[in-house]
């Protein structure tokens, strides 16, 4: 029966994503006791005595914390107050009931998720490492979507609202739909400009025009209850948008919204660029080869280096310490560099109708092709002709100083290919004839 009971209470505890935290045996733990300020009993005035203690562990960004919470009643057994046990009031203000983490790791958490737009699987990595605190992906999920729940309620505070729009005169308002990851809903968002705040957002399946128009009935409230005009509206002019704005807000002047005014028109422009990545991702092939060639021949030379330490090792040389390893191939490693950029480089969307991403690509290949030529030419010796806006101005001056000498060594040069000839034999002549030519 108790096992039954055992089995009911830990699905409960998977069904709302509550299980027990497990704290490993070594932890160190700060303690932190917590007393109940307001000791006197509501029914009969009687002082309150500590009954019991309460345990509880969580993490802080300063480290593991356990809360000893000191719990109080009436020591009357006929007062009511006797079967009513007290808390410490200050202890929500550390953490809410059945949290692991308290209010500090929470702010952390919401802020790299809604502000930095940071994964899970990234803020988990970032707690372990920075803090050590280890968390699963599901609490981590759960912690979020609490985190969200209060920010949604701070944001739709009236009395918070209309402390922030006393002085504004009229309303600026847009709506726009987002999709925050793949596979989930789009995201509807109503926000006023004016004080750059979001008012409210809603996942929709479909945006009908049903749908979107109920969404701008509730701005409409909103902009009631702050007793402010609606001065403008702006979106990317969707025919749900427009037949909406128009119904409920008639008369007010609906605009295009510029962002998405500029990625319309920049659309032939950004086709065109798109085809451009396309021919230069075309001629820059072979990055895997290069990779897998200098891989190949480290493995080769690491094996080699590794039988000749075991053919030339003595009891004397074992014996001593062994050196740190050396970097045997610096060549490769500067090819592996520099495949790594650019198949950053081929993999970089970023830019937006201002700065397309072909042009960037391009900007960013001839800079690794100039890098490239730099390199060759200090192996050759610096050749002026293949790079020679990188050589600083010599003046004719300087370049007339040597022009004796560069003739005569031309002279000299001459001369020499000349005896050269001379004294190369015929191929199939004679031995008398090869005699006559050298005398």
């Amino acid at each position: 029966m108790k096992f039954h009971r055992w089995i009911d209470g830990f699905r409960h505890n998977m069904e709302v994503g509550r299980m027990p935290y497990h704290w490993p045996a070594d932890t160190d733990f700060a303690l932190w006791e917590l007393d109940v300020l307001d000791r006197e009993c509501r029914h009969c005035g009687r002082l309150c005595h500590v009954c019991d203690h309460r345990y509880r562990r969580l993490h802080t960004l300063e480290g593991p914390v356990e809360l000893v919470c000191k719990l109080d009643h009436c020591p009357d057994r006929t007062c009511p107050g006797h079967c009513v046990t007290k808390s410490p009031e200050i202890e929500v203000t550390i953490a809410l009931p059945k949290w692991a983490i308290g209010w500090d790791v929470l702010c952390w958490i919401g802020q790299r998720r809604c502000s930095r737009h940071w994964s899970i699987s990234q803020i988990q990595a970032e707690l372990w490492d920075s803090y050590g605190i280890k968390l699963s992906a599901d609490s981590l999920a759960r912690y979020v979507r609490h985190y969200q729940a209060m920010l949604a309620a701070r944001q739709e505070d009236p009395e918070g609202l209309r402390r922030q729009y006393e002085s504004v005169d009229e309303l600026i308002l847009s709506i726009d739909g987002l999709q925050p990851e793949k596979g989930h809903e789009t995201l509807y968002v109503v926000r006023e400009l004016s004080q750059k705040r979001v008012w409210f957002g809603e996942a929709l399946l479909s945006a009908t025009a049903n749908e979107v128009r109920r969404l701008l009935a509730k701005a409409k409230e909103w902009a009631a209850a702050l007793g402010k005009p609606v001065g403008l509206w702006l979106s990317d002019r969707q025919d749900a948008f427009v037949t909406g704005i128009a119904a409920e807000f008639p008369g007010v002047p609906h605009r295009y919204c510029a962002n998405h005014f500029l990625r319309d028109v920049a659309k032939p422009v950004l086709e065109a660029d798109s085809h451009t990545k396309v021919q230069m991702r075309k001629k820059v092939r072979g990055l895997r080869k290069i990779e897998q060639a200098v891989l190949q021949r480290r493995g080769v030379a690491a094996l080699a280096d590794v039988d000749q330490a075991a053919a030339e090792a003595t009891p004397a040389a074992a014996a001593e310490p062994s050196s740190p390893p050396q970097e045997t191939d610096p060549a490769g490693a500067v090819v592996l560099d520099y495949c790594a950029a650019v198949r950053g480089i081929l993999n970089d969307d970023q830019g937006g109708p201002l700065h397309p991403p072909g042009l960037r690509m391009a900007g960013a290949l001839t800079e690794v092709r100039s890098s490239l030529q730099r390199n060759l030419d200090e192996k050759k010796g610096g050749s002026q002709k293949s790079n020679w806006a990188a050589w600083p101005a010599v003046s004719t001056v300087a370049s007339t100083k040597f022009g004796a000498n560069k003739k005569r060594s031309e002279a000299t040069s001459r001369t020499l290919r000349r005896s050269r000839r001379r004294s190369i034999p015929t191929a199939g002549a004679p031995p008398s004839a090869r005699k006559s030519s050298r005398a």
